[in-house]
């Protein structure tokens, strides 16, 4: 199963201008108030976390994530590095 990633927003731009940013080219979106990825490396979602926390005082962007089919929990500044760690401790890769 794919981890995802979602960001949802009410900013048109935020979503592109935060994907612009961490991904470092520019990037059009079909829907500028939400966006989602797979990624196969669940190991991968940790640079995307710790970016979007380092940045949530620009951006009005939430974020969450799945692991687990059917089960999303929302990053937050509170609980992020909590699920950066278990992300590293569940798949050590």
């Amino acid at each position: 199963m794919s981890s995802i990633v979602r960001l949802y927003s009410n900013d048109k731009s935020a979503i592109s201008h935060f994907l612009k940013n961490f991904l470092e080219q520019d990037i059009v979106l079909e829907n500028e108030l939400e966006w989602e990825k797979k990624y196969e490396n669940p190991i991968e979602i940790a640079d995307i976390i710790g970016s979007f926390i380092d940045n949530n005082d620009k951006y009005p962007i939430n974020m969450w994530i799945s692991l687990d089919a059917g089960v999303f929990l929302n990053v937050t500044e509170q609980n992020s590095d909590e699920i950066i760690r278990y992300l590293y401790e569940r798949f050590p890769w």
